[in-house]
């Protein structure tokens, strides 16, 4: 187990450390947030970059194993290490300054109880979920027939052999590799297989502590998100306990080996860092946004479209004068698109368009308001929707608003149109598909209530009688 976790540890200090190394306009360390954001987002660069050189490696012929694949990363790691550490700001200078705002110490009374009972909720869970991961063993339907398949073979074999079609493999009488997702990307089976070198054996339960890495990584990398933008210590912490403790998440957490959670938390990695960027012109936010971004086809074969959607995003950003009206149309020149098309046979990543509407409303509305599924999160998207509608489409969020919009549109076009809406009916396929987007879209409702608060609060203060 030790070699589990310092093998672990590895491609998170790599990526830690290569975020702290970017360029940036301002000191390093020196934003709130900053620390918790660069652990937070570093997590995601760095399992990242672990699974490219492992395909690198495999194209190369070179089999898998500890020393190939850690030694290069270690070299790399050391190597921005020492840039980080010779930016103004080092972490040196403002670990002090974080271990003090981690205690509360600037914080009194109820408030400095509530950040307290906060972390301690939060240790306690995620205590609870390591225990679950490292010792629950993997769990059945699709981690045991369409991703962990491919880390068995992988690891066995050293080398990412293809997997193929049903058809090609009784064709090739045995002499190919078939599971139920031969189609699929192969990054989070690469993850059970370091972890399985690391281990020196096949052991399908502690394998899976990536997953526990990547809720404690998401929820750093929230935290620091919301202090960048300027939440208090404690509505922030308190915004980023709602969106770790929605319970579809912690289950992806305890029962790993899906792909949901890391489809999920990398759209919202790579949205968020966007978002930063859009404020700090900065290559510290634009190269781990770009990353991300590139990162979401190579996870699931839906994250081709949670990678276009990011574009009308960033579209609305960099036009802000007529980019709502661009991005209005293209979803209502690609909404007719797909109604011609569904009234063919196509099949789209692996789901057949069907232009009879039926769309499963009993299915999602138990699945979202009824189920213990979400707690909160779409009253409060609701309620966001409502309350906020100017904010969520002033200049600051009109970007995040687009995106989050066009995803609840992708969720309910796939649901309503596709052979996906009897998986919601019978609630096998609707919580993981919206795992996708539900990060992201907790830290949406935050910032447009945020925003509403701050208007009518400002409308209310207009509106008062001058003293006199």
């Amino acid at each position: 187990m030790i070699a589990l976790v310092a093998g672990w540890l590895l491609p998170w200090a790599l990526g830690a450390a290569l975020v702290a190394a970017l360029p940036h306009k301002g000191a390093h360390g020196a934003r709130d947030g900053e620390i918790a954001w660069t652990l937070g987002s570093g997590w995601f660069a760095g399992a990242f970059l672990l699974t490219l050189w492992m395909r690198v490696l495999s194209a190369a012929g070179v089999p898998f194993g500890a020393l190939a694949i850690a030694a290069p990363l270690s070299a790399l790691a050391a190597l921005a290490i020492g840039i980080a550490w010779r930016r103004p700001g080092r972490p040196a200078t403002s670990l002090r300054p974080a271990l003090r705002a981690l205690a509360g110490a600037d914080l009194a009374g109820w408030k400095r109880a509530a950040w307290l009972a906060l972390l301690a909720w939060l240790a306690l869970r995620f205590a609870l979920l390591l225990g679950e991961v490292v010792w629950r063993p993997l769990y059945p339907w699709d981690a045991w027939t369409q991703w962990a398949t491919k880390a068995r073979v992988w690891y066995e074999l050293k080398s990412m052999v293809p997997f193929v079609r049903a058809t090609e493999w009784a064709q090739a009488n045995g002499a190919a590799y078939y599971d139920a997702g031969p189609h699929y990307p192969g990054t989070v089976p690469l993850w059970q297989v370091w972890s399985s070198v690391l281990l020196g054996r096949w052991d399908d339960a502690p394998m899976n502590l990536p997953w526990w890495c990547t809720g404690v990584a998401l929820t750093l990398a929230v935290f620091g998100f919301l202090r960048r933008m300027e939440f208090a210590p404690l509505p922030a912490l308190a915004a980023t306990w709602l969106v770790a403790s929605m319970p579809i998440l912690n289950v992806h957490i305890a029962l790993a080996g899906y792909a949901d959670l890391p489809m999920g938390a990398y759209v919202a990695l790579a949205t968020l860092a966007g978002l930063c960027w859009l404020q700090s012109r900065s290559p510290h936010d634009l190269v781990p946004a770009a990353l991300f971004a590139c990162a979401l086809p190579l996870i699931k074969n839906p994250g081709k479209v949670w990678l276009a959607l990011l574009l009308p995003g960033l579209v609305v950003a960099l036009a802000p004068r007529y980019g709502l009206r661009i991005v209005a149309v293209a979803f209502a020149v690609a909404a007719a698109a797909f109604l011609v098309f569904a009234q063919t046979n196509l099949v789209l990543l692996g789901y057949q368009l069907h232009l009879t509407y039926d769309f499963p409303w009993r299915g999602l509305i138990d699945a979202y308001f009824t189920f213990a599924n979400w707690h909160l999160l779409w009253y409060a998207v609701l309620a966001a929707a409502i309350l906020g509608r100017r904010a969520a489409l002033a200049p600051a969020l009109a970007p995040l608003t687009v995106v989050v919009g066009g995803g609840l549109l992708f969720l309910l076009f796939g649901f309503a149109f596709t052979n996906a809406r009897i998986w919601v009916e019978d609630q096998s396929t609707v919580n993981r598909a919206t795992l996708h987007l539900a990060p992201l879209l907790f830290v949406w409702a935050i910032l447009v209530f945020r925003a509403w608060a701050r208007e009518s609060g400002g409308a209310a203060h207009a509106g008062a009688p001058a003293r006199g």
